[in-house]
């Protein structure tokens, strides 16, 4: 086949179902926003929640910039974070990668691997707690704790999900209290080191999973002393385990699901 237009060579990889594309960033092009959107549509393009895009660093082992799926630049993802390591080990066969973010250089240690699975545990650096503070919804008013880890997060704890979450999570992060925007977390507490969370991020929406998510839902709920570390975290894309002591980490799964090509549209 005759190809046409420009190339772009990408892996791709999941975390807990949150889905990243990897490129070298000699493939960048000027406009990251606009291309990141087109590689990360579902029906157009490859399908992803993000795009890391990965740059040689002199104080770490790669430099990763992640664009959401909207376009929009996030400071982290946990899950993306991992991707990138597990394509690293792929590449390199460091059990031990360090990972230059934009809240931080993040440290990687494989922890297992089987073929193109993986698990790492991330220092994922100390968190930062504010007070709860209340939001009036169109129609019903929530309460919620204001995590940072590195990127914004605000936590709502719930006794049953509501039936309308992922509206509500975009209502609360259209609030102008958010002038970076914020990561929505509804959180049900099962026990002391078990709570069920649902993810409403940034420039995506809903996803099935979340690994700065997963900290701020179980800092928020270690700080409130519903529960006690190591507290697992059950979304639907999976399992994550974050323990905090002076500092947060966040173990979890990465696989690398597949290699290719995107034709670039001009």
């Amino acid at each position: 086949m005759k190809r046409q237009g420009n190339v772009i060579p990408f892996f791709k990889a999941s975390a807990c179902g949150n889905d990243f594309l990897i490129i070298d960033g000699q493939y960048a092009p000027s406009n990251l926003a606009n291309v990141s959107r087109q590689l990360c549509d579902r029906h157009e393009g490859v399908g992803a929640d993000g795009v890391e895009w990965l740059y040689p660093s002199a104080h770490a082992d790669v430099k990763a910039r992640l664009i959401n799926a909207d376009g929009s630049e996030a400071e982290i993802s946990g899950n993306g974070t991992r991707c990138v390591a597990a394509y690293i080990h792929s590449e390199q066969m460091k059990e031990q990668i360090s990972i230059s973010t934009s809240a931080g250089v993040k440290t990687c240690v494989l922890t297992s691997r089987s073929d193109t699975q993986y698990e790492f545990e991330i220092e994922m650096g100390e968190p930062k707690v504010s007070d709860e503070f209340s939001i009036k919804l169109s129609d019903r008013e929530v309460s919620g704790i204001p995590v940072s880890m590195g990127n914004p997060h605000y936590v709502v704890f719930v006794g049953e999900f509501p039936g309308e979450w992922q509206a509500e999570g975009a209502e609360i992060q259209r609030f102008p209290i958010f002038p970076q925007g914020v990561n929505v977390e509804f959180v049900k507490v099962i026990d002391a080191h078990n709570i069920q969370v649902r993810f409403f991020e940034r420039g995506v929406g809903e996803t099935r999973s979340s690994g700065t998510g997963s900290c701020a839902s179980a800092v928020a709920a270690i700080f409130t002393k519903q529960a006690a570390s190591p507290v697992r975290v059950h979304a639907a894309g999976g399992m994550q385990t974050v323990r905090w002591e002076s500092k947060v980490f966040l173990r979890g799964s990465a696989h690398l699901i597949c290699s290719g090509e995107f034709f670039l549209r001009t």
